[in-house]
Order: structure tokens, then sequence, then C-alpha cells
């Protein structure tokens, strides 16, 4: 039987010991370098791009999943925007900087393919919107928009602040060991629960839910395994955990569709199984499967390291915090809305500093559908380009000290984030863009208001740091714990 660790202990590339002394020796030892991906056809002016493929079996694995964007500013700052190194058994052309991600992002010659997540990700979110390419993709997407109308964001709206407002009261007081990332996600999973499955909300089957969360852990942490196959009578792997995961969430989805086609339900499932366009379009029943585990997954995970982020800088900044607050107290009490929750401006600053700093998606993956030129270098047809975002919301020719905290460069006259068009893109950008933004930011303001209308969040202790795990969204290794005191009895 596996030995079964708290969340906050398990064994992870971020906590062995000893890897941080080889971590810091790769990256001393790090050369020049000097392996030609492909070579340029002859005439074409094109570089090659350059790079290596790391230690044996591991590649760069170590310093990617330990460094997250500081590693990957590393190599842009001693490689340039564009390199290959090789990553969990993959070679990934490295497409980096604010004029990199725009060329992959906008994609104006279609020599980009959303494939590029396959060998990532696939197994376990096939066929979600993220993965198809147009015209599939804009199609789907057309469908799918109605889901995200203001009509239905407004409903959605409603739901998110009675289960915030109830479960937000509930969450323990005064307790140093309280950890706020596992609350953070249990909130968000019931407010799911709610919202894209219609549960009514002191009915939810928790049991059946911490089942559905597990899932969603072991697919989004599947992308980071090293042994990227099925091993049979091996169920501890985190391949076979997640392939276990997507066939749990297929079943789950699969028996809620029953029943939701001609009903009036305004959840965001009974939406997609009654969406139609002019045209006649709708989604299969497969086509509801995956595009609900792709959503829920996106909105569940980022919404929950978005509010743990805030929540942390919001205690080591509690200036800032009583700025939220103030804003937060004019509301009041009442029931939120989107006009609501569009007044309160300080909490727009803050989550936007926060997903700089730490961007839950901090990298995106395409494939190339021929021979291309990326910034001057000759990449080959069917090569895997990783871009960082996140590695962009740190860099100090775009950002005044970008490892502050300093939620004004985004208000007027500062405006940092529109010194590049891609300085700041933690949704995404182009065609793909995040078709749930508005929906993700509504959710974090109206968590965030309900908990600085009940609680002033303090660090643990004076001097806490989070440290975060890179091996997918960024965690903080241990569950960030926060001590919330009641603003009254």
């Amino acid at each position: 039987m596996p030995l079964k660790f708290p969340a906050s202990l398990r064994p992870r590339i971020s906590t062995l010991p000893g890897l941080g002394a080889v971590e810091r020796r790769l990256l001393e030892k790090s050369r020049p370098p000097n392996v030609v991906l492909a070579e340029p056809p002859p005439g074409s002016g094109l570089k090659p791009v350059l790079g290596d493929n790391g230690l044996p079996l591991l590649g760069h694995s170590i310093e990617f999943m330990r460094g997250g964007s500081a590693y990957i500013e590393h190599v842009y700052r001693t490689r340039g925007p564009v390199s290959f190194q090789t990553n969990f058994g993959i070679t990934m052309v490295t497409a980096l900087g604010p004029d990199a991600t725009q060329a992959v992002f906008t994609n104006r010659e279609k020599e980009f393919s959303q494939q590029g997540w396959t060998p990532i990700i696939g197994p376990f979110f096939h066929r979600g919107l993220m993965l198809l390419d147009h015209p599939e993709h804009l199609a789907h997407r057309h469908i799918m928009q109605e889901a995200f109308t203001r009509s239905a964001l407004s409903g959605y709206v409603e739901h998110i602040d009675e289960v915030a407002t109830e479960v937000v009261r509930g969450w323990p007081r005064n307790d140093p060991a309280f950890q706020f990332h596992a609350a953070a996600k249990d909130l968000t999973l019931d407010i799911a629960a709610v919202v894209f499955m219609g549960a009514q909300h002191g009915t939810i089957d928790h049991a059946e839910l911490s089942r559905v969360n597990t899932a969603f852990i072991d697919t989004t942490r599947a992308g980071g395994a090293f042994i990227r196959r099925k091993v049979p009578g091996m169920p501890w792997l985190k391949w076979n955990k997640g392939l276990a995961g997507r066939t749990l969430l297929e079943r789950f989805f699969a028996e809620r569709i029953q029943g939701r086609r001609g009903s009036e339900g305004k959840d965001m499932l009974t939406v997609l199984c009654n969406a139609v366009t002019k045209e006649g379009q709708c989604f299969t029943d497969d086509d509801i499967v995956s595009h609900m585990i792709f959503l829920m997954m996106a909105a569940h995970d980022t919404s929950t390291s978005t509010c743990t982020t805030m929540a942390y800088y919001l205690a080591a900044h509690p200036e800032w915090q009583e700025r939220a607050r103030d804003e937060s107290a004019r509301l009041g009490d009442g029931p939120l809305d989107i006009d609501a929750l569009d007044k309160l401006e300080s909490l727009d600053l803050i989550m936007n500093e926060s997903l700089r700093l730490v961007t839950p998606l901090p990298f995106n993956f395409r494939s190339t559908v021929r021979d291309i030129d990326l910034m001057g270098h000759h990449v080959p047809a069917n090569s895997i380009i990783i871009t960082q975002p996140g590695m962009n919301h740190r860099l100090a020719e775009l950002w005044t000290e970008p490892d502050t905290f300093d939620p004004e460069r985004f208000a007027e006259p500062r405006n940092e984030h529109k010194r590049h068009r891609y300085a700041f893109s933690p949704f995404g950008g182009g065609a793909h863009k995040c078709i749930g933004m508005v929906f993700g930011q509504l959710e974090i303001k109206a968590i965030m208001h309900r908990i600085l209308r009940e609680y002033r969040i303090e660090l643990a202790s004076p001097d806490y740091q989070p440290r975060w795990d890179h091996g997918g969204m960024p965690v903080p290794i241990d569950g960030m714990p926060l001590v919330l005191r009641p603003l009254r009895d």
C-alpha cells in the first residue's frame, strides 16, 4: 500500500532535500547553448535555434519546476528570446519576451497550432476549448459564448455571493495553522458545484466533490510527470493518476447531462446543453463533457490561485488591505451584482498585481504547422513552442521594481501594463484568450469582498515568505498559513 502524506508534506521536486544544491550547481555550470535544433534552409538568412538537452532523462526539469519564472528569465538573459531545451522528455522551443509572445499569440500567418498542448495535457483535457484549432475552435467558442453573456454572468454572481458569504463566515478564526489555499480550493469547488452544475448549496455532496477535486488535482499535475505513459500496476504514478482522474470526471459529467437538454436551469452545464447558434449549431454530449472538464478546471484552479496570492499580499501589506476594506465597507453586506463589484477598484488593482507576481498559468504551448521564421530563427515544422507570459510580468524593462508589490502600477497615470501589448497577459491572448476571464474576475472579487467584510488577514509569522511549487499552476508548498482575525463578534 503506498504511503500517504498530507498535501503540504508530499515529496516533490520543490521540497526534496538536496535538490536546491543541485539546482544551484546546474545554473552555475550552465554554458552557452551549442546544439543546433535544425539547420536553416540555405540562403534564408535565418539563424538556427541553439540549445541543449540538459541532464539525461530529466533535461532541465529540475530548474524549470523549482525556479519557475525566475529560471525562465535566466534562460532569456543568457540565451535570448529563442532557444530550445528539453523538459519532461519533450524538446521545447522557448519563445521569450513580449515580442515573441505577441508573435505566437496573434498567430497572424496561422503558423501555430494548439496541438502543442497535446503532449503536455492532451490525455487529460483533450477536446477542451484551449486545445482546439481554428475553425473548430471558433465554432465551439461561438456556441460557448452563450454561457458568458452579461445576463448569464449576473446569475452566476448571485450564486457565487451566496456560497462565498456562507462558507467564508464558517472559516476558523485566530488559527495560525489555518491553510488558506486549501480553504479557498474547497470554496471555489463549492461555487463550481452550484454555478457550473446547478447543485443546491446546503445539499452539496461534499464526499463526491472531494473525489472530483482529487481528480482535478491529479489531471492538472499529471502534465509535470517524468514517466509520460500508462504503466500497468502503478496507480500512484502521476500519469496514471491523471488518466484515472479523467475517467472519473468523464463519468461524473456524463451522468449529469441526462435531463438537462430542454430544461430551464441557469447553471453553466444546462446553458451549454441548450446553447444553439443562429445557424443551428449545438454541442454533442461528448463535447459538453470535455468542455465542462476544462472549464471547471480552469475556473476552479485559477480562482483558487489568485485568491490565495491576493490574501498573502493583503496580509503582507496592511495598508492595501485597509484601502480595499474601505471600498468594501461602502458596499456593505447586501447582495452583490456586477455593478457593485465594478466599484471595488482597489481590488482590481490588487488582483492584477497578484496575477502579475504569481501568474496562475505562467506558460502556454503551441506547435508549428510548418517551417517558420520566429524572431529571425528557423523553427522546423512540428516543433513544440513554449511562451512564458509569467516571465514577461517580471521584466525590469517593462515594470518598475518588478519584484515589488505595487498595485498602483496598473492605475493612471502609470499604466505600466500598457508599455507593451503583451507586457501583461495572465489570461493569454489572441483568438484563444480566456473565454471565462470576466467570470473569473467577478468570482475572485466577490470572494475577496466577503473575506474583507469578515476578517483582518494577518501573516502567521511576521517574516513569513511563501515558497511555490512550479510543477504546474503555482501552488504554495506549505498551504499558505494565514490568520483570520474577526472584525466583529
